[in-house]
């Protein structure tokens, strides 16, 4: 039986799935009533056959609300612009409460733009949707469609929600510099996953899945000022860091871990589960130089 993950497109239906189910919680951190319609039943299948459901589940949960409220402060703070690169299946642009006159820019291959198109068809977006094909790998491709988006916002902030951890370390410092060189762009909200978060996950069976066909491949050291200095080479500073273990526990939903584990957490001190809770996360980066250990 092949592989349901094919591509690197194909996760973009897993990560719908989960926000589906997010939805269906008396809990849940965020609607998101598209969700099944894109994810559909391959999202399903591909779900199932990754595995561990409940930290899945966490964990999209989690990076969706964090980009959301990032999402919601580029906003507030002037961004007339968000172009999104590798969008997938995100569904933002019609289920956050945005500004109509917002600019909205999805970015993704042609069958992902094509599939999308279609099932959204009859939606309506509440602020001014675009999506336009570009293989982001294409260098020249990329910067042409950076340098026009550049001339038609004030202030643009890039998302690369789920992009950079399956791209090289030459490829995510060619898509800084690129950024870097629009003076428009004003900020990039993009994934971090540090050492400790490769370490473990390396012996589980995700990777071990992903592995065939859409690998993790950005890894820029493991020192603690490694991660940091590798974007502020490239002009592109912390701003903003948000753990989703941090995350989880203000909101109630502390790391999932079976109840012996979660038991022995109660009672360690918080220097040993610090590590933990911080092993992955969403940044938002501002031009600099500033580096910072992390």
């Amino acid at each position: 039986m092949p592989e349901p993950v094919q591509h690197v497109s194909d996760t973009a239906f897993w990560v719908a799935w989960h926000r589906a189910q997010e939805g269906k919680r008396p809990d849940a951190l965020f609607l998101d009533p598209l969700a099944e319609k894109l994810a559909g039943e391959r999202g399903r299948k591909i779900a199932s056959h990754m595995g561990i459901p409940r930290a899945m589940a966490w964990s999209m949960a989690l990076r969706t609300h964090i980009i959301d409220g990032l999402i919601r402060d580029a906003v507030k703070d002037g961004a007339d612009m968000i172009l999104n690169l590798g969008a997938g299946l995100d569904t933002r642009p019609y289920r956050l409460d945005l500004p109509p006159e917002l600019q909205w820019v999805e970015v993704d291959f042609a069958p992902m733009i094509a599939y999308k198109d279609e099932a959204l068809a009859d939606e309506k977006p509440v602020c001014r949707l675009r999506r336009l094909v570009c293989d982001l790998g294409d260098g020249v491709a990329r910067r042409d469609m950076l340098a026009a988006l550049n001339t038609q916002g004030r202030r643009v902030v890039v998302l690369t929600e789920g992009v950079v951890p399956y791209l090289s370390n030459d490829q995510v410092a060619g898509l800084a510099r690129d950024l870097a060189a629009q003076p428009h762009i004003a900020a990039w909200l993009s994934d971090y996953f540090g050492p400790l978060f490769h370490t473990l996950s390396a012996r589980g069976k995700v990777m071990q899945r992903l592995a065939a066909n859409a690998p993790f491949r950005f890894d820029p050291g493991d020192g603690p000022e490694d991660w940091s200095r590798f974007f502020a080479d490239k002009g592109w500073q912390i701003d903003e860091m948000v753990y989703l273990g941090e995350e989880g526990r203000r909101l109630g939903r502390d790391l999932p871990a079976h109840p012996l584990i979660r038991l022995m957490m109660r009672f360690a001190p918080e220097t040993r589960l610090r590590p933990y809770r911080r092993m992955n996360g969403f940044v938002r980066f501002t031009r600099g130089d500033r580096v910072r250990a992390i």
